[in-house]
């Protein structure tokens, strides 16, 4: 299919409203996400560390519901003894 012959939502970033004939779809949770670029989709998936607030793109360490960037966001930010689980 060209790029013509596409709608405007196939052609639309979610994030961004960017109009881009190279957009791609994730699925998450049995949704899916158009997107123009990986920045905008680590926008608007990637869950943020509940410490510094920056957004975890890599492997995150759990604490039960919450995902910390690392190691020493999870440790200072949890009581001691806590479980961390990192993600690999």
């Amino acid at each position: 299919m060209s790029a013509a012959e596409r709608t405007d939502v196939e052609l639309r970033c979610e994030t961004c409203g960017n109009r881009y004939e190279s957009t791609f779809v994730v699925e998450k949770d049995g949704r899916r996400h158009r997107f123009d670029s990986f920045e905008c989709a680590i926008h608007a998936l990637a869950p943020t560390c509940p410490r510094c607030e920056v957004r975890v793109v890599g492997h995150g360490v759990q604490v039960d519901d919450r995902i910390y960037c690392s190691s020493h966001c999870a440790r200072e930010s949890e009581p001691a003894g806590a479980a961390l689980e990192t993600h690999t």
